[in-house]
C-alpha cells in the first residue's frame, strides 16, 4: 500500500483530488526544486489538507514560501540568538550579525527540504529518504520513509520493514 493510499484507508484526513502532473511541474518550476518520487507519488494520489498541511494549491504562494524557508530561517535564528555555529563552516565571527550573515552564505548551498506535514520535512529529489523533523537546529529523523513516518506519526497501518537510510549532508549532522 503507498503512502497517500494508506493515509486515505485510514478515513482520518480529508484528501482533496492528487496534483497532476502540471500542477507538480509548475510548482517546481515556481519554488525551484523537484520533489522525491515518493512525495510526488503521494501528492499524485491524494492531497491531505486542513491543520499541518502544506496547501500546495493555495493562492497564498508567501505562505507556501515560508513553509521552504521555515528549516533555513530556523538555523539562522540559532546562529544569532543562540549561538548556534556548525564545525563544517569554519571559525565563527565574532559577533551575531556576522555570523548569521556568514551562515546564510553557507546554508545556500544545503539541501533543500520540502514540507510534508507541520515541521516534518523531505529532502528534494531524494526518494525513500527518511522524513525530518526540523525545529531550528533540532533534527530528527520521524520515519525511515512516508510510509514509516506516517505509522510513527498517526499510528497508521504497521511498522514499516524498510531500512533506515542515512540522512542528507548538513542536516544529518543535526541529528
Amino acid at each position: 500500500m503507498t503512502a497517500a493510499e494508506l493515509l486515505a484507508a485510514s478515513r482520518r484526513f480529508t484528501l482533496a483530488p492528487g496534483l497532476t502532473d502540471e500542477e507538480l511541474a509548475a510548482i517546481e518550476k515556481e519554488f525551484g526544486f523537484s520533489f522525491a518520487a515518493d512525495h510526488r507519488g503521494f501528492l499524485a494520489a491524494g492531497v491531505p489538507f486542513g491543520r499541518g498541511w502544506p496547501d500546495w494549491r493555495t493562492a497564498d504562494r508567501a505562505a507556501l514560501r515560508s513553509l521552504l524557508a521555515r528549516p533555513i530561517e530556523g538555523v539562522l535564528y540559532d546562529v544569532g540568538q543562540n549561538s548556534f555555529w556548525y564545525e563544517g563552516w569554519g571559525p565563527r565571527p565574532p559577533s551575531s550579525a556576522d555570523a548569521v550573515a556568514a551562515a546564510r552564505r553557507y546554508l545556500v548551498t544545503v539541501p533543500r527540504v520540502i514540507p510534508v506535514y507541520a515541521h516534518r520535512y523531505l529532502p528534494a529529489g531524494l526518494a525513500g529518504h527518511p522524513v525530518l523533523s526540523i525545529y531550528q537546529t533540532d533534527v530528527i529523523t520521524y520515519g525511515n520513509d512516508l510510509l514509516d513516518w506516517l505509522n510513527r506519526e498517526f499510528g497508521l497501518g504497521s511498522p514499516a520493514a524498510s531500512a533506515v537510510r542515512p540522512s542528507v549532508a548538513f542536516w544529518r549532522d543535526l541529528l
